[in-house]
């Protein structure tokens, strides 16, 4: 069997596999940015949560709303989605603000899991069918992510939050906690025996899968266990998302404009999946990813004036009977994205380009 990769070994190796692992280096290398405190200096916020976390929500554009063939398809599902999810979070920010938030983070946290799931499924797609294998990797790479989160659950409080402080439950369950912890240990040791016995009966060994099983591993168990501090939570937790998951959108558009006849992209969209209209691809996002910012930290926040200076001519207080609708409209592309992304890789995976390749 070829290795499954998605576009090539060097795309796939850079911005898909190696983030998780770049980024616990990073943090190993300056383990003085990284000790158990709260809180993100502005320029690592900007970096990390408005250029990459924000701008990757809005890479599912060029997957949807921007790809015609998409759009024709799908567009009642499109138009749907948005309208239906902006009616129940302002249902759930007038109930409250605090349940508004805590829905939001577990549709976050929902998407974040599945993302590694899905990842593992396409490296997963050229081996042989065997129900044991495809099971014990779906355990793995479940529990790689599921341990961590009973863990931040059940040792509050962390010094980091998803969005909000008090935006997750938190439990005291000793017991469970350590059970939890053995079940982790476990599931590490029959994913690796499960490996050996694969690698001597089959004569391969699946790089990009055990590399995002492991990557899996290890960000999400650094970023929520191993440290208590918000600057490696969200640098693990962030550039191990987001960069991989605008590649895979790149990668499609990529495909997908090349191919003969094609004509879901018009002549400006279609240039942003060249090699040189990928720096285009990621700066147009980085704008949209800022303009939002801009508009939450004018309007909600008001944390980041100096980074948002051009907004502060449009800065004003809301009221509560304001913010119940302003929340959860800036808050769209997200709640879009979250809903829509298992969506539309669901129901159109027989016309994902790299399906099959």
């Amino acid at each position: 069997m070829k290795q499954p990769w998605i576009y090539s070994l060097k795309l796939d190796s850079i911005f898909i596999l190696s983030p998780p692992f770049i980024s616990l280096l990073i943090v190993f290398l300056f383990p003085g940015l990284f000790t158990a405190s709260s809180g993100i200096p502005v320029t690592a916020w900007l970096i990390l949560v408005v250029f990459i976390d924000v701008a990757h929500v809005y890479s599912t554009l060029y997957r949807t709303y921007f790809d015609k063939d998409t759009f024709r398809q799908q567009k009642h599902v499109l138009i749907g989605i948005p309208l239906a999810g902006f009616v129940v979070a302002v249902l759930l920010y007038y109930i409250d603000a605090i349940l508004f938030w805590r829905v939001l983070a577990y549709l976050a946290v929902f998407h974040f899991v599945r993302q590694q799931y899905g990842f593992m499924r396409i490296y997963s797609r050229r081996e042989p069918h065997n129900k044991w294998y495809y099971r014990i990797d779906q355990v793995a790479i479940y529990y790689a992510t599921i341990y961590p989160l009973l863990y931040w659950h059940l040792h509050a409080p962390r010094n980091f939050h998803w969005f909000v402080d008090g935006d997750f439950f938190y439990f005291q369950a000793a017991p469970v906690a350590r059970v939890a912890a053995i079940i982790y240990l476990l599931v590490i040791a029959v994913y690796i025996m499960k490996e050996v016995v694969y690698v001597y009966k089959e004569k391969f060994f699946n790089y990009p899968r055990n590399f995002i099983i492991t990557g899996t591993f290890l960000s999400w168990f650094f970023g929520i266990v191993y440290f208590n501090g918000d600057m490696a939570f969200t640098l693990l937790n962030v550039v191990s998302h987001g960069i991989p998951y605008m590649a895979l959108i790149w990668i499609y558009g990529r495909k997908k404009s090349t191919q003969a006849g094609n004509k879901s992209y018009g002549k400006l969209v279609k240039q942003l999946f060249t090699g040189y209209g990928a720096v285009l691809f990621v700066l147009s996002m980085m704008l949209l990813a800022y303009v939002e910012e801009g508009f939450w930290d004018a309007w909600v926040w008001k944390e980041h004036d100096t980074v948002f200076s051009i907004f502060q001519s449009i800065a004003f207080n809301p009221d509560k009977d304001i913010l119940v609708l302003l929340v959860p409209l800036l808050a769209l592309p997200q709640i879009t994205h979250y809903i829509i992304d298992g969506y539309i890789w669901k129901v159109s995976k027989g016309h994902i380009p790299f399906k099959n390749n």
